[in-house]
């Protein structure tokens, strides 16, 4: 009777540790939120209205689509935000980090043109790999559910960032 009592405690513990693993892989996983999809949606057309001028390039700090300059050009970013209400950036590589060039985030009532991209955060981790980055960050002090994908040119060099955010209450 032990000996069944043992083996059936021994077996049940095995099915609560694999349940455990499986329930806490479930929660670790990044969930979608109730911006998911518009991030991933404004995501798509700030990257087709870039494609649309042409193909990105660096000439010092500024970033080109073809020979429109985006530096100080809100045309894309202002639009998105009207279309989808949320916030956008195009980032230009600067040495190992990235700068706001076109934004519609404010700082201080301004557009935050000239500020860095994190350069302790996830974001920038996922980028130097070459990869898409979605998550919350802090973004200026503030929360934001956010998307960030680089910008390559035809070498697979990454240029820049496309950015779209939602901040967080």
């Amino acid at each position: 009777m032990y000996q069944r009592l043992t083996k059936y405690l021994s077996n049940l513990m095995v099915l609560l540790c694999v349940f455990g693993l499986l329930l806490g892989g479930a929660f670790t996983a990044k969930a979608e939120t109730e911006f998911s999809v518009k991030i991933k949606e404004a995501m798509v057309v700030i990257q087709a209205e870039a494609a649309k001028l042409g193909e990105p390039k660096i000439d010092g700090t500024s970033l080109f689509f073809g020979t429109t300059k985006i530096n100080g050009n809100y045309q894309i970013v202002d639009d998105l935000k009207v279309k989808f209400g949320c916030t956008a950036t195009f980032f230009v590589k600067k040495g190992d980090g990235f700068i706001r060039i076109s934004t519609n985030v404010l700082n201080a009532g301004n557009r935050a043109v000239g500020t860095q991209l994190d350069p302790k955060g996830a974001a920038l981790a996922a980028i130097n790999k070459g990869e898409a980055f979605y998550g919350v960050v802090d973004i200026l002090g503030s929360q934001y559910d956010t998307g960030y994908t680089p910008i390559k040119n035809a070498a697979g060099e990454t240029l820049g960032i496309y950015y779209i955010g939602y901040k967080l209450k």
